[in-house]
């Protein structure tokens, strides 16, 4: 596959990194690892494939041999030659047919049949930016770069098979809707580090996202939260934890972020918010509410489910 655009950003990722965060090795891994789930069943794939992670800039891609492909995430344009692709719905792209990605806010993740081939390190072709490996030389993409595809598995070939037009007459389950149904507000749950005090401030704050957020936090710029603990002696976080540092200002850690720190673990995001803040871009006016565990339980319970029963159907319908 010929990258001839590569916007500003765009990576390869899968669903991440695992089992190496005690050596200091991040998960990584796309920012909504469901969605990218969901978007490589929909094309034939097994749900571990290899994608993209598409943010900012066009980004044009233009394939050797024919095969699927299914985007979802943010406030995006997809074509596929002339044809226009809903979000969720598999496409057909006719060999050496250029396929567009036109972003507008937001995030989106892109999933076609086979999956990118890049060769795996410590169990995942993720891209680690700051490490500087995994994914495509372990860099973001540019324009000229050539990613290989893996072969189309037999599920894929039948799809194709299967497919009257350039659309599939079926689509995936709605996990990550549009950036407005999404809202702006994320549940999380009380940290290891939470107080009744600054615990209010956060929840009644509204904070913007600052300029120099990325894939390892979302920096929050707004009201201080003042913590009575200073910086502690560093333990594990992990994606969604909010640390607090002594300034004031919220960090919410994503799939890059650090394995130990030293700040305050005032709260958590719950994981099924964690493709919200995926959509999250800077200025973008947010806060957070309080929920339970047991509700955050049942809401990934919930999306267990829905993804199941999408894989059900389609081994029913394909083999």
């Amino acid at each position: 596959m010929l990258v001839l655009s590569a916007g500003y950003g765009a990576t390869v990722q899968d669903r991440g990194r695992f089992g190496f965060r005690k050596f200091g090795v991040p998960t990584t891994g796309a920012l909504d690892s469901a969605a990218l789930r969901v978007l490589n069943l929909l094309v034939g794939n097994d749900e571990d494939a290899a994608g993209l992670e598409i943010s900012t800039g066009r980004v044009g891609l233009q394939l050797a041999d024919e095969r699927l492909v299914a985007w979802s995430g943010g406030d995006f344009e997809v074509r596929v030659g002339t044809v226009t692709v809903p979000h969720l719905r598999c496409a057909h792209v006719p060999r050496d047919t250029l396929c567009e990605i036109l972003p507008k806010r937001g995030r989106a993740w892109l999933a076609i049949s086979g999956g990118i081939d890049v060769p795996p390190l410590l169990g995942s072709r993720s891209t680690d930016l700051r490490a500087r490996f995994g994914g495509h030389r372990g860099r973001t993409l540019r324009d000229g770069d050539e990613l290989p595809l893996a072969p189309r598995s037999e599920r894929a070939e039948r799809i194709a098979q299967q497919m009257t037009g350039a659309l599939a007459n079926w689509s995936g389950p709605q996990l990550l809707s549009s950036r407005a149904e999404l809202g702006m507000t994320l549940n999380v749950i009380s940290g290891n580090n939470w107080d009744d005090t600054a615990g209010a401030q956060l929840l009644r704050g509204k904070f913007r996202v600052a300029l120099n957020s990325d894939r390892m936090g979302l920096r929050l710029e707004g009201p201080s939260v003042d913590s009575a603990q200073g910086e502690l002696i560093s333990e594990a976080v992990a994606p969604g934890t909010i640390q607090l540092p002594p300034g004031g200002a919220p960090i919410v850690l994503l799939a890059d972020c650090q394995t130990i720190g030293g700040y305050p673990k005032l709260a958590h995001v719950i994981t099924v918010d964690l493709a919200r803040a995926a959509q999250w871009q800077p200025m973008d006016e947010v806060g957070f509410e309080l929920t339970t565990l047991d509700h955050a339980a049942e809401l990934l319970q919930q999306r267990e489910r829905d993804i199941a029963l999408l894989r059900a159907g389609l081994c029913a319908l394909f083999g």
